[in-house]
């Protein structure tokens, strides 16, 4: 039996986990919670491999118009 891990859905509960442990209660608590959710799943999705960070932090200049 062939298990996959969500790792994004992992990766999110991580975050969120983080962000309760760090800091409890009031606006600050919810904007930090939610900051680090969506921190873990992006790591989650980066694991996974359905994100590449080298496509969205390439230096290249294709499809940019020059100036």
């Amino acid at each position: 039996m062939d298990v996959r891990v969500p790792w994004p859905v992992v990766g999110l509960a991580f975050g969120v986990a983080l962000g309760f442990a760090g800091a409890f209660g009031g606006a600050g608590a919810f904007f930090l919670v939610l900051f680090l959710g969506g921190l873990g799943f992006v790591v989650g999705r980066v694991i996974e491999g359905s994100l590449d960070l080298g496509e969205i932090f390439s230096t290249g200049r294709t499809g940019r118009r020059p100036r």
